[in-house]
């Protein structure tokens, strides 16, 4: 043990220990709110659709707790119990050791382990808490059958990525993470256009919008907001899950707009232009491209820090591994890098949290905010997405804004 070793222990626990009092403190939180419904949505939900809410959210919270922990045991199983280095000498003998092919073997051996453990977590999720509370229409044929698409994907796709990452590691000198940066950002840039086209029709049915009424208001929503879309689509979410929703994907030219079918069955014509408009206000305000402005470089520090740290022995000796090569050095980091990084958690959250404002008021100068209000109260009851999460939990953790703070925000707005 060195002090790297001591340092990298003290601060996984204590962020595993401030994760598990956040999400307790939020599990009490809700459940101390469950008996009524705040003020601004007491007109809209019932009290048993809230109830089923807080329940619900409690449910999958109590699962999550387990699935931190369980995830952290596993980072110590591989670093500071042997795991990664009895899988490094396990592939040795056969592919030898250092390797492109035994690092590929090596990483793809982590990934393998790692789905491992978090698959009684997932069938608990979606076969446990999801069908006890009405979401999942997903079976256990299709659930075989996407796990099958994905693991081919994964070989695929995953496997030439990694080998050419540590051919470039190997063959690039001293500055090879920022030629693994350069092809990283190409790669996902890549990912956005083909993703849309080629890979989610893999695992959903996308049939143009045929609402011909919808399809006109959705139209001249787009022509008002300057949207350039390859078409609109509605995706068979119903297949997998009774939850709604709306997006844009792709880039550049690739740009499509998609309604789950379940959205449309929910919401009326007024209430989807508005959540697209919403949706829009993403696309106006560049969301996407300043992302890809804090990721870029961010990502290059990160691979600037793993081409350092792969050249200092006691970053290999302090979490449990006698080998050095650039296969262990890449798993190492990023067995360890969601530690160091979970005090940026609220950063990004407060990010995300303001480009959803940011869309919400786009939303409403294009439609209407009541309908955006309308569409949201109705996809909280839905979603039984919480109307009373604790309020440091979510600054914390959560991506969207609070219920009751964002639909005040848009009845604020002027009208």
């Amino acid at each position: 043990m060195n002090a790297f070793t001591a340092l990298f222990v003290c601060v996984l626990l204590l962020g595993l220990a401030a994760r598990l009092a956040l999400m307790q403190r939020h599990r009490h939180h809700v459940q101390a709110h469950r008996d009524r419904v705040p003020e601004a949505f007491a007109d809209a939900i019932p009290l048993a659709s809230h109830q089923r809410a807080a329940d619900y959210t409690a449910a999958r919270v109590g699962l999550g707790m387990r699935d931190a922990v369980a995830g952290v045991v596993l980072v110590l199983v591989l670093t500071l119990g042997g795991g990664l280095q009895f899988i490094h000498d396990a592939w040795a003998p056969l592919l030898g050791a250092g390797s492109l092919a035994h690092g590929v073997s090596l990483l793809a051996t982590l990934g393998v382990l790692g789905w491992l453990v978090d698959l009684p977590f997932v069938l608990a999720r979606t076969f446990g808490i999801e069908r006890r509370f009405g979401f999942n229409r997903m079976t256990p044929r299709l659930f075989v059958t996407d796990t099958v698409r994905q693991g081919a994907l994964a070989a695929l796709i995953g496997l030439p990525v990694l080998a050419l990452l540590l051919w470039l590691a190997g063959a690039m000198g001293e500055l090879w993470w920022l030629w693994v940066w350069a092809f990283w950002l190409g790669f996902n840039l890549l990912a956005m256009i083909i993703w849309p086209t080629f890979i989610a029709p893999l695992f959903n049915t996308f049939t143009p919008l045929a609402d011909s009424a919808l399809k006109a208001r959705v139209e001249a929503l787009l022509t008002r907001c300057g949207f350039q879309s390859k078409g609109l689509f509605v995706m068979d979410g119903s297949r997998r899950s009774a939850h709604g929703n709306a997006y844009f994907t792709g880039f550049g030219a690739a740009k499509r707009i998609v309604f789950f079918d379940t959205l449309l069955a929910k919401l009326n014509a007024d209430e989807v232009e508005a959540v697209l408009a919403h949706e829009l206000g993403h696309f106006r305000h560049h969301h996407i491209i300043k992302r890809l402005a804090v990721l870029a470089p961010t990502s290059l520090v990160l691979l600037a820090l793993l081409g350092w740290l792969a050249s200092q022995p006691w970053f290999f000796t302090g979490l449990g591994t006698s080998a050095n090569d650039m296969a262990t050095a890449l798993a190492l980091f990023f067995l360890v890098l969601p530690a160091f990084t979970f005090p940026l958690a609220p950063v990004l959250s407060h990010m995300s949290r303001r480009h959803e404002f940011e869309a919400d008021a786009y939303a409403a100068k294009q439609t209407r905010a009541s309908d955006l209000v309308a569409a949201l109260v109705k996809l909280y009851r839905d979603n039984a997405s919480t109307l009373t999460p604790d309020p440091l939990y979510s600054r914390v953790f959560d991506s969207h804004p609070p219920a009751v703070l964002r639909v005040a925000r848009l009845q604020a707005l002027p009208h």
